[in-house]
């Protein structure tokens, strides 16, 4: 019985070995979280950057969704990944993530970022049955054209001047058109917002898409719409510090 025992515990003992047990509560190299700086996984890196504004997978939020492929048709990688790195374009509220920006993504996560973005959510350019027009304009729209533009395509939903039905809001308010930057103005004509039920470029009237001077017209007379000085955030007759 004892050689029995001693036996047992040999056994116990060798099979430690090859388990490499550890002290209870010591930490492995799994339990050690990653420093921000070598997340290389899409889905942290969306989570902690992107999703808060472009919603969780890709459905929009406050900003477009990425998840549209319309969109990623319309944009090339290099748009994208600019936008990402650098902000999406002078004038608006998208922040730049590139480090060289000030921003806090190396330039293979933000790699990470345009590469997935695609694969997961772009469609053959087939499959959306008409060519989306070019990311920029080759020359800027003529505003005077773009109210016709406007008044067959968008009035519908936004009104005879813009100010907004219940179907669509305002396109000529100032402080929106002064937080809204050219470009913004272009992908929101050309990609829509599905997540907020604007139609793409395809589906603004019922029987024709948008031509490419189409699209560079309206956004033109958009652009015309807005003031020098769009609003001001507080009434006018502020009261004064010395007021009771």
């Amino acid at each position: 019985m004892k050689a029995r025992l001693m036996s047992l515990a040999s056994c116990v003992a060798a099979a430690s070995l090859f388990i490499g047990c550890q002290p209870p509560g010591k930490q492995t190299s799994a339990d050690v979280e990653l420093k921000p700086e070598a997340v290389r996984d899409f889905a942290v890196l969306y989570r902690q950057n992107c999703a808060g504004c472009h919603g969780q997978e890709g459905r929009g939020n406050t900003a477009l969704g990425l998840a549209n492929p319309v969109y990623l048709a319309f944009a090339d990688d290099n748009a994208i990944r600019r936008a990402i790195a650098s902000g999406w374009v002078h004038g608006s509220l998208m922040p730049a993530f590139a480090k060289s920006a000030g921003g806090t993504l190396a330039d293979d996560q933000i790699e990470v970022l345009v590469r997935e973005i695609r694969a997961r959510w772009a469609k053959p350019k087939e499959e959306l049955g008409a060519t989306p027009p070019p990311y920029a304009a080759k020359e800027p729209g003529d505003a005077t054209r773009g109210a016709g533009t406007y008044a067959t395509f968008c009035a519908a939903c936004h009104g005879p001047e813009g100010n907004g039905t219940a179907k669509g809001s305002s396109i000529v308010d100032g402080s929106f058109l002064a937080l809204v930057s050219d470009q913004d103005l272009r992908t929101t004509v050309v990609a829509g917002r599905p997540d907020l039920g604007h139609p793409d470029w395809r589906n603004c009237a019922t029987d024709r898409v948008m031509t490419p001077q189409e699209v560079d017209d309206v956004v033109a007379w958009m652009i015309a719409q807005r003031t020098s000085n769009p609003g001001q955030p507080y009434a006018q007759n502020k009261r004064s510090p010395n007021d009771n």
